[in-house]
């Protein structure tokens, strides 16, 4: 995490712990929240309200979580890796956590719930306190600018993260379900989830490598059939029902294992021992054959007659 990065961080958090001190102790931002509450923006500018119920959907967790997924999920498939994914898995695990447990833990009650002008209303059955609307619009939209891969597309994404969160924020207090101090909470506590997210980067590279290698461990794994009961084991090499092992002999060489030798002149039989002189051979044709012109062929399949 960077410096400045750093600074932001504590700063925001140092925001927090004032905001929360201020409601604490019914300070002057008690009595603005009573003010605007008794106000009644919705009754001052009514034509607004039909359309600011559809635009404070863009705070609630559910819609907005499946259409960021959706979009992160696009791009984790075109660049083959699962860190969009992952980070805003994490944010919304922080974001559920954090906002969560201050909730049920100051127990502060709504505009429209509070018992008496004046009082801070804390640690009674409510659940308001800081506004979860406000604060998830801060992530949601938020990760998106944290995740952009150019500066140019950082800048206009985090116009637009910033739009919502404070549209989003100024429309609760507007149709008076939250305090103008629950939306600045709101606005702190998701602002701190965004710049905490580096401090998680290490652990989303190992979660990332952990489930890529399982994936394409599944993948290169060969498909094993599911052997069924009726299915033959043939037995093992050396156990009582295998059958014996008979020896090897290799063939012995032949003019077929050797097609290039076969019919070729070059190849003599083997060797015996015995020249032949050369008047020993008989006298050849002038053609070059073996066989005198005058000699009668005999039929190799003719019977052989006692010599006379």
């Amino acid at each position: 995490m960077s410096g400045t990065r750093k600074a932001l961080f504590f700063t925001t958090l140092g925001f927090y712990a004032a905001v929360v001190a201020a409601v604490l102790t019914t300070s002057r931002l008690v009595r603005l929240d009573w003010r605007v509450m008794l106000f009644r923006p919705y009754k001052q500018w009514p034509e607004l309200h039909a359309f600011l119920d559809y635009f404070v959907v863009l705070g609630q967790r559910g819609p907005t979580a499946v259409l960021v997924a959706a979009w992160l999920g696009w791009r984790s498939w075109r660049q083959r890796t699962l860190r969009p994914l992952l980070a805003l898995g994490i944010s919304l695990l922080l974001l559920n956590v954090t906002v969560g447990a201050a909730k049920l833990g100051m127990g502060r009650e709504g505009p429209h719930y509070a018992n008496r002008v004046g009082a801070n209303e804390m640690f009674l059955t409510g659940d308001i306190f800081p506004s979860g609307h406000t604060a998830n619009a801060v992530v949601t939209w938020g990760i998106l600018a944290y995740l952009a891969t150019t500066p140019r597309a950082r800048r206009q994404l985090s116009v637009v993260a910033a739009v919502f969160a404070l549209g989003v924020g100024a429309t609760t207090v507007y149709i008076g379900t939250h305090w103008v101090s629950d939306v600045l909470l709101g606005w702190a506590s998701g602002l701190l989830i965004l710049l905490a997210l580096p401090w998680f980067e290490p652990l989303l590279a190992r979660v990332e490598a952990y489930l890529l290698g399982h994936w394409y461990r599944f993948r290169s794994a060969p498909a094993a059939r599911p052997r069924s009961a009726g299915d033959r084991v043939p037995p093992v090499a050396g156990s009582p029902g295998a059958p014996k092992a008979r020896p090897v002999t290799a063939p012995l060489p032949t003019a077929a294992s050797h097609p290039g030798r076969a019919g070729d002149p070059r190849h003599h039989p083997p060797h015996t021992g015995r020249h032949p002189a050369r008047a020993d051979r008989s006298p050849t044709a002038p053609g070059g054959g073996r066989r005198p012109y005058g000699e009668r062929t005999v039929s190799r399949t003719a019977p052989l007659g006692p010599r006379k």
